[in-house]
């Protein structure tokens, strides 16, 4: 098995304004940008101290049209994505579209688990995948959260898919039971049972910042909307839910350093 089978690796975001976005983000999270590897592929790659962190690519115009709004979307690393597409739907997922090869970046299957929730599939070639191994610095992917239909249905899903396991479950009074977990040996996210107010399952991801009152501030004069937050969590950071200004959902997750 590989050292990346299991873990998150990559990160989109599907967007309608990509120069927006890239203005947004940049000023948020103090990503830069640089061109995708891909020649004449309209691809941008966010970058935190020089590495790559996450893509941006403009929404297909299919799914503008559907009325899909933009969004965040995660890509866990495989050993083999035909073996992973195959698995998936035996499990009750479904593949957006048929794995494909990526010229010069590696094999990938965009994919939903049987509630819905979207998730890709892919293995780079020559074998390394991206580095997402420490999501406490500033920029990177600091935490994975599933709004499922049915947590322990999903967990059962991605346990058999990715070989993930429990960690510390948490009591949410009303709003049930959080239960994080791992994948080779790292606590990685979170999951639980979605209110009826969310329509769909979805992965939210959290972004990680150096200051979370300071990051927040230029959110809201960026144009995002806030829906959740600042709020203090068990491992003593604070976070905040947030739509960009493009509406594509995304978190922060941080320390509260000036006075909140």
């Amino acid at each position: 098995m590989s050292s990346f089978s299991g873990k998150f690796i990559w990160y989109e975001l599907l967007t309608t304004d990509p120069e927006a976005a890239k203005a947004f983000y940049g000023s948020v999270i103090g990503w830069q940008t640089q061109p995708g590897p891909v020649p004449d592929m309209d691809y941008t790659i966010f970058t935190a101290n020089g590495t790559g962190v996450a893509g941006l690519m403009a929404q297909p115009e299919p799914m503008q049209q559907s009325g899909a709004p933009p969004s965040w979307g995660g890509v866990v690393g495989v050993d083999d994505v035909d073996a992973a597409a195959a698995k998936v739907e035996s499990l009750g997922g479904r593949l957006f579209m048929p794995p494909m090869d990526i010229p010069t970046v590696g094999r990938y299957a965009p994919a939903m688990d049987p509630q819905g929730a979207a998730i890709g599939l892919f293995k780079p070639f020559g074998g390394e995948g991206g580095d997402q191994d420490q999501p406490c610095l500033a920029g990177r992917v600091g935490w994975h959260e599933l709004h499922a239909a049915d947590w322990q249905q999903a967990f059962g899903f991605y346990e058999t898919m990715f070989g993930w396991q429990k960690a510390e479950a948490m009591d949410m009074g009303p709003m049930g039971t959080y239960q994080t977990f791992s994948a080779g040996g790292q606590q990685i996210g979170g999951m639980f049972t979605k209110p009826a107010a969310e329509p769909v399952p979805y992965w939210l991801y959290y972004l990680t910042v150096d200051d979370i009152d300071q990051a927040l501030a230029r959110a809201t004069k960026g144009g995002a909307s806030v829906l959740n937050g600042p709020m203090q969590v068990p491992t003593g950071d604070w976070i905040v839910q947030a739509r960009d200004p493009q509406g594509a959902m995304f978190a922060l997750v941080g320390k509260r350093v000036t006075a909140g």
